[in-house]
């Protein structure tokens, strides 16, 4: 090989060992604090599927794919003209049952005005009796007006219980038939944002059918695994900070909120140290919703990124890791 080229190779290995030199004395991240423990994951939120309950034509979706939607946001509305024509007669029963206790009611109060007489003139008959005016026979006839009115004044009555338990029933099909037909306007339970749109106006659904699916933009955490000595150790609450890899600049608080009772990816039974040491935890780590709210706009899935954990309760964060957030802009 020639010398020119031999020289040339030797100074590009003398650059690579001197750039490797550098990285490794100034590139690299420094160490982690004891206390802290690194891994990675990706940022998950909570799905939500807005679905129906009764079958139906779908008549409209009103909102697209990366919508951002509120809480009781009409989403969806099936044709419910079938449900409007129920509810139409069931409040006209109920109008009906209202009309029967008026009824009842006015029967009840002539009753009452029957026995008042009845009582009056059986007194009237008793006293004239008394005085030898009035024969034996008018008393006791007075005596069975009396009890007649009391018998009449009884039905109607029953009558007036009858017609408010027909109002109570009636009111009950009103309510039930009203709460089905609130089914065919499909809301969003929770603010989010819209993931897929998964039927189309005209489609006819069956029950249980998703229409809309929704990622809750509060409810956003990410999913990490972590060996036996750092789950045991792991607190309920913990202290994390999340580096996405997408935005390196930003330093995002946590905190663990899930640590799994059972590890993964070892077999379930294991008796050795050495097969200890290989168990794998699953941990779930939760950005708080107030955090979240605030930079809802920003707010993504799937993006990866670094998770520390600080497993000593009395760590001290290094300055690296201090919480930065970005500028929440200004309406």
């Amino acid at each position: 090989m020639p010398r020119r080229s031999l020289l040339f190779l030797l100074v590009l290995a003398l650059l690579g060992l001197g750039s490797g030199a550098a990285w490794w004395r100034f590139g690299r991240e420094p160490p982690l604090p004891a206390g802290i423990w690194r891994t990675h994951g990706r940022s998950e939120a909570r799905r939500i599927d807005v679905a129906t309950r009764f079958a139906g034509r779908l008549v409209e979706v009103l909102v697209r794919e990366g919508d951002r939607v509120e809480a009781g946001q009409v989403v969806a509305r099936i044709e419910a003209s079938e449900v409007e024509a129920r509810l139409r007669e069931a409040e006209a029963a109920l109008h009906q049952a209202e009309q029967a206790l008026a009824e009842a009611r006015a029967l009840e109060r002539q009753r009452e005005s029957e026995l008042a007489f009845a009582i009056h003139e059986l007194e009237r008959a008793q006293s004239l009796g008394e005085r030898g005016f009035t024969p034996g026979q008018i008393v006791d006839l007075r005596r069975t007006q009396k009890a007649t009115a009391e018998a009449a004044l009884a039905a109607a009555r029953a009558g007036v219980h009858r017609a408010e338990a027909a109002i109570a029933a009636a009111r009950a099909t009103v309510a039930r038939i009203g709460s089905d037909l609130a089914e065919y306007t499909l809301r969003a339970p929770r603010a989010g944002r819209v993931q897929y749109r998964l039927a189309e106006p005209g489609e006819v659904l069956a029950p249980g059918a998703r229409v809309v699916s929704l990622l809750d933009l509060e409810d956003v955490f990410m999913v990490v695994f972590v060996p036996t000595a750092v789950a045991g150790r792991l607190r309920w609450g913990a202290e994390a900070r999340i580096v996405f890899d997408a935005a390196p600049q930003w330093v995002i608080p946590a905190s663990v909120s899930f640590v799994a009772s059972e590890a993964q990816f070892t077999p379930r039974y294991v008796e050795t140290e050495a097969e200890r040491e290989k168990l794998m935890f699953r941990v779930q780590v939760r950005i708080p919703p107030e955090l979240l709210r605030a930079h809802a706009d920003v707010v993504k899935t799937g993006i990866p990124g670094t998770v520390h954990l600080a497993v000593d309760p009395g760590v001290v964060w290094p300055e690296r890791l201090a919480v930065r957030l970005p500028d929440v802009p200004r309406g």
